[in-house]
């Protein structure tokens, strides 16, 4: 497909109308919509988005396999820093945390690392990559940790940064969950990703269902990405599952694996750190490389296999799959077919709770089982899905059976809250207004209900903005 670079002059809001207005692509094996709302680098403004320091920057936390006792790290430097260091502390009332004796330091792994992006005329990035993780830890507790280059003084070292671990009980947990960004991060993505964090400071981490930028070695678009995030990247754990627009020709960004620190436990080589599962108290949250999935057989043949093993030996109550692509397209012209046909026998067999998407840049929740709109509680609730958007890049939907609630135009983010025998799922536009919620109860013997629960605003739809296409 064509890029189309937008003219820097233009007002942002007409960015986001034009893309609105492209027409949809019928084949999802496509690069889906790859044109860029960027303009090409200018060497000013863009400069400290692009290029690193000796100074830690780009600084991450994501979930382990364990996240009661451990916590992995990642951050970059420029290649001055040949040795990363992460110093770690029970947090206290005071500075005595820094007495000797009540920290310890923890090296890490370094990776010298070169990329260069032609198409957005962008020029050579050197970085120093470096990743750790922080083990030993002791659940329900408050530790501070910063990262640097190991010397005396602070001068190259971040700040101290506080996180916690969950506790080792059923008790209940929130995540907020986050549909596309891709588009004027730093701009328009912004505002969500801090909005969520005020109305939920307590999150116990963020989950991303992919594009969270638009060009996969784009390394401006990637620091607007952490840029919009700030330190709430370094103090909430985020996992993320890759898009289409991570890849590019069918080949994994290369600032993938060493931006983050996510589990390796997946079903071969080519998925490590895109397919993989994580235990958090009493759920299993599972991340398919859906791209992968459905452009390569080998890689769709090893993660059905070892889906189908990791959701038969499951021993936790609430299950959730975070995918890219939906199993149920929300735009108009799309149908992931395959993805479906491989993945579709076997929610349904395992009975998985909840299905987390993006990709369609809208709106839509709801069960395939339930046929009627009017329903308020739904007994014997089947798998829920959801289809979101969270940056500023909108499509229009087709009203399908399936929906429950709909929506077009609107950026949301969605906290969802784990308990022994309910999960509650709240979806909520910047300005922190409820546009969808649920409660998904489940008993000992799994059986669910849901109960719809009233939004503050009605659905919207991109005709009521912008006219009729």
């Amino acid at each position: 497909m064509k890029n189309f670079k937008t003219p820097t002059a233009l007002p942002l809001l007409f960015y986001v109308l034009v893309s609105c207005a492209q027409t949809q692509p019928k084949n999802t094996m496509e690069e889906a919509h790859g044109h860029t709302h960027y303009p090409a680098y200018t060497g000013v403004s863009a400069h400290k988005l692009i290029f690193p320091s000796a100074v830690p920057d780009r600084i991450i936390v994501n979930l382990t396999e364990d996240p009661a006792h451990s916590v992995a790290v990642n951050w970059r430097t420029d290649q001055s820093v040949a040795e990363g260091y992460v110093e770690v502390a029970k947090e206290t009332h005071g500075p005595d945390f820094l007495l000797e004796g009540n920290r310890k330091r923890i090296k890490a792994e370094t990776q010298m690392f070169e990329n260069e992006n032609i198409r957005d005329n962008e020029p050579l990035v050197k970085a120093a990559y470096h990743a750790a993780v922080i083990d030993g830890l002791e659940p329900g507790t408050t530790y501070v940790y910063r990262v640097g280059d190991g010397l005396d003084g602070d001068a190259r070292w971040s700040e101290w940064f506080q996180i916690q671990t969950p506790k080792d009980d059923l008790a209940p947990f929130s995540f907020i969950y986050f549909g596309d960004a891709q588009n004027n991060v730093k701009s328009m993505w912004s505002r969500v990703v801090r909005k969520s964090y005020q109305m939920m400071p307590t999150v116990d981490f963020m989950l991303h269902a992919g594009d969270l930028i638009n060009h996969s070695e784009a390394n401006e678009e990637w620091g607007e990405w952490f840029y919009a995030g700030g330190y709430i990247h370094a103090t909430v754990p985020s996992i993320m599952t890759p898009g289409n627009h991570e890849y590019n020709k069918g080949v994994l960004s290369a600032l993938w694996r060493p931006q983050f620190n996510l589990p390796n436990n997946g079903p071969f080589k080519a998925t490590q750190e895109t397919c993989y599962a994580v235990e958090y108290k009493n759920m299993k949250v599972v991340s398919i490389d859906a791209v992968s999935l459905q452009d390569q057989e080998a890689s769709r043949q090893a993660q059905v296999q070892w889906l189908d093993s990791v959701l038969a030996n499951n021993t936790k109550k609430w299950t959730v799959l975070t995918m890219h692509y939906p199993i149920f397209s929300t735009a108009k012209g799309r149908d992931n077919t395959v993805l479906r046909e491989s993945l579709l026998p076997l929610i349904n067999k395992y009975k998985v709770d909840l299905v987390l998407q993006g990709h369609d840049h809208t709106y839509a929740r709801g069960t395939v089982t339930n046929q009627d709109e009017g329903l308020t509680v739904q007994e014997d609730a089947g798998t829920v899905y959801a289809v979101s958007v969270s940056g500023p890049k909108m499509y229009a939907s087709q009203d399908q059976e399936w929906m429950q609630r709909r929506g077009e135009f609107t950026q949301l983010f969605q906290i969802i809250t784990v308990g022994q025998d309910t999960l509650s799922y709240e979806a909520y536009t910047p300005l922190g207004s409820l546009y969808d919620a649920f409660d998904l109860q489940k008993d000992s013997n799994g059986a669910k209900k849901l109960t719809n629960r009233e939004a503050e605003l009605p659905e919207r739809f991109r005709k009521d903005f912008v006219g009729e296409e």
